[in-house]
């Protein structure tokens, strides 16, 4: 194994090595306080509960997952519109920035019981949470990147006859790029916490059901196992979108020739 490929693997090995004692020292505790099970299962009795309810829990990941992934492009979508409008439109930065702003100041998961009473106890209502969850990140990143582009570059687009439009796509949004993948990944953080409140609230399927289904029935370990499934979805997840962001990032903002 070469010097560059260890370099290349030192996150993922680093990552490992933070997890193996993170159980190490989970099991640990276990042992060394004798508490109840019911109270703190050992990682050996979560994987027994992983392996044996391995049907109920994908059948339940699955609603989750689709509901995070909906509202994910949706919110990230909505939130690159809005940045856009608001780099382009002076009105638009006029009369949507303050609405924004009083909007995010209202805790969202306190919208969620209203969500359910609106739009049911389906999947509707979970990928609107996911939505208002990650909306803000997203466009306050991206408008905030969109309004950091060098003065120069926008007079030399002015002096070689460009648009505001055009600028903006070609020049304005590109240089951005940075910006909005750091709100990306925090979406891809956030994003699980919309969907899960929202099934604690009222759903009938879903990795929060479950949890809840398990903490009235006592199976802590069940819990366990579905939150380290939601957990491992969100790395994969969160890992998914860095390395398109760094890639598309590079892609757009390397020099050329």
């Amino acid at each position: 194994m070469g010097p560059l490929t260890l370099r290349r693997s030192a996150p993922f090995l680093r990552g490992l090595a933070v997890f193996a004692f993170a159980i190490a020292l989970w099991q640990g505790i276990v042992w060394g306080t004798g508490v109840p099970h019911f109270i703190l299962p050992g990682p050996e009795r979560v994987w027994r509960a992983l392996v044996s309810s391995r049907t109920i829990i994908l059948d339940n990941a699955w609603i989750t997952f689709a509901q995070i992934l909906t509202g994910l492009v949706l919110g990230a979508t909505l939130g690159v519109v809005t940045a856009l409008q608001l780099a382009i439109s002076p009105l638009a930065r006029l009369v949507m920035r303050p609405i924004l702003v009083f909007a995010q100041a209202i805790p969202i998961f306190a919208l969620a019981p209203i969500l359910t009473l609106w739009l049911g106890y389906g999947m509707g209502s979970k990928i609107v949470m996911v939505i208002l969850i990650i909306y803000f990140p997203v466009a306050s990143s991206f408008f905030d990147g969109l309004m950091r582009t060098p003065r120069g570059w926008l007079d030399l687009a002015q002096v070689m006859g460009a648009s505001p439009n055009r600028a903006i796509f070609l020049l304005r949004a590109p240089h951005a790029l940075p910006s909005l993948a750091s709100g990306l990944r925090l979406a891809a953080v956030y994003a699980p916490f919309g969907a899960v409140i929202g099934e604690w609230v009222g759903a009938s399927k879903g990795l929060g059901y479950l949890m809840l289904l398990a903490n009235g029935r006592a199976q802590t370990d069940l819990m366990f196992a579905a939150l380290f499934v939601l957990a491992a979805f969100t790395v994969l997840l969160y890992l998914a979108i860095d390395r398109a962001a760094a890639a598309l990032t590079a892609r757009f903002t390397e020099p050329s020739g």
